[in-house]
């Protein structure tokens, strides 16, 4: 159910210490140091540098996992529960500083809450979830876009006539596809219910 990079393939894989892993590692420690800048430093500037480092390392992670062979299953798992956890932290954090809606929030927030329960479906069936859907990893390239973006137009202001309605263009277009791509995954999910006997 996440927007990730692995396959099938990674999942067959127990490594750990691998270059795609580690950076996730990195970008996981990066979380509460960027709530840290945005929320009590006030540091927006340094935030949007973290912020922006992020999406890039995210981006690197799947691409070094492919060229290095280095796929995972603990790679499968861990870049896309860190990239949903910098999405949840950045809009919690934006919407504190009135820079996103919180409405917004709460719908990305939501696709995450409904989909959550899903994963009991596959674990009851001893399954792995679904392979991640390109249209969803190109969801969270727009909201990894936009977040940033939407910062910028605060961190830098003069930046704000490019910035802003980029952010708000690339914000507003990836929520459309986050949650189309839930719908998606929540049809698979009951699909799979309904077809395939649990504990077999």
């Amino acid at each position: 159910m996440t927007d990730a990079t692995g396959t099938a393939d990674a999942r067959g894989s127990d490594r750990i210490l691998t270059v795609p892993n580690v950076l996730s590692f990195v970008r996981l420690l990066g979380v509460p140091v960027f709530l840290y800048l945005i929320l009590v430093a006030h540091a927006d500037v340094w935030a949007l540098i973290l912020l922006a480092a992020s999406s890039i390392t995210d981006w690197a992670d799947g691409k070094l996992a492919r060229l290095l062979d280095q796929t995972s299953r603990l790679g499968a798992l861990l870049d896309p529960a860190v990239d949903r956890l910098y999405i949840v932290a950045t809009l919690v954090a934006l919407v504190a500083r009135d820079i996103v809606p919180w409405w917004i929030a709460v719908i990305l927030v939501g696709r995450e809450l409904v989909l959550a329960p899903t994963l009991a479906v596959y674990r009851r069936r001893e399954l792995s979830p679904p392979d991640v859907l390109y249209l969803g990893k190109g969801a969270t390239f727009l909201l990894m876009c936009a977040l940033p973006l939407m910062l910028g137009a605060v961190a830098v202001p003069a930046s704000e006539p490019i910035t802003g309605p980029l952010g708000w263009a690339t914000l507003i277009w990836g929520t459309v596809l986050y949650v189309w791509t839930g719908l998606l995954y929540l049809g698979q999910a009951v699909v799979t219910a309904r077809t395939v006997p649990a504990g077999r």
